[in-house]
């Protein structure tokens, strides 16, 4: 794609597509939502979006700059769906383990997406929209700014990285995913107490376990310890900001509630 993106009101399209649709952001974005979940991250492409969508092609240019530029509408839709529906209940703990969970499962229900997209940092309106509520719960909670940024970049990466590695697991081929999880009981199970006491002592726990997700458990430790230090004044201090955060919220399937 070029930069030939056409202002917004100039861009409806006056007649339907042979499909009987009339284009849109949304419409775009759906579609290339299913192509990605159908046949994965080449279906990411012009030619396969106008075939979808009854179109031509370049009729793609009116709403997006490029094929980055779509990804990146993508990606605040996926955040967008997490936050759809969302009411705060004043519990800044029980709002965050909210919110984690929903970027969680919103991303999860397109894993093939969720990995082209989980790592980006959009900049658009539903990312915005989620930084500042999220540091808006933080803050209103009486964490300091350097400590509610620093617990914000923890709990985002948290959230997108667990999305990431479990969208992964649900975009095995079915064959794989299975290897995968029997490993545990073909080959962990059967080590020897004399040389792996630990695994002899856990396998049976190990086997049950790793076949769900280890977010939402994650998500109550990294909770518990910002709640620990904010009941003990934050003593310390809230380390400075620093690295490369990711904005944007965000499985196997979430096996907590």
């Amino acid at each position: 794609m070029s930069e030939r993106v056409v202002p917004e009101p100039q861009r409806r399209r006056r007649r339907p597509t042979k499909q009987g649709v009339v284009l849109s952001r949304e419409l775009i974005i759906d579609t290339a939502l299913r192509l990605v979940g159908q046949h994965g991250a080449e279906a990411l492409t012009v030619r396969r979006l106008g075939t979808a969508l009854g179109a031509d092609p370049s009729a793609v240019y009116r709403y997006f700059h490029s094929t980055d530029d779509l990804l990146l509408a993508i990606a605040d839709e996926l955040i967008g769906r997490a936050q759809a529906g969302w009411r705060p209940t004043g519990d800044w703990r029980a709002d965050l383990r909210s919110i984690g969970l929903r970027i969680h499962t919103a991303y999860l229900a397109h894993p093939q997406a969720a990995l082209l997209a989980a790592h980006r940092t959009t900049g658009r309106s539903h990312e915005a929209a989620a930084v500042e509520t999220i540091l808006g719960v933080l803050r209103t909670a009486g964490f300091p700014d350097p400590e509610a940024v620093a617990i914000y970049h923890a709990f985002v990466d948290q959230s997108l990285g667990f999305a990431a590695l479990d969208a992964a697991a649900l975009a095995l081929p079915a064959a794989a995913a299975t290897a995968d999880l029997q490993v545990w009981q073909a080959s962990y199970a059967r080590l020897d107490a004399a040389t792996h006491p630990h695994i002899a002592a856990t396998a049976h726990l190990l086997s049950t376990d790793m076949r769900r997700s280890g977010y939402p458990y994650a998500l109550d430790l990294l909770l518990d310890a910002a709640a620990a230090r904010l009941a003990g004044g934050l003593r310390g201090g809230g380390r400075p900001a620093g690295g490369r955060g990711r904005a944007a919220p965000g499985a196997r399937p979430v096996a907590d509630g």
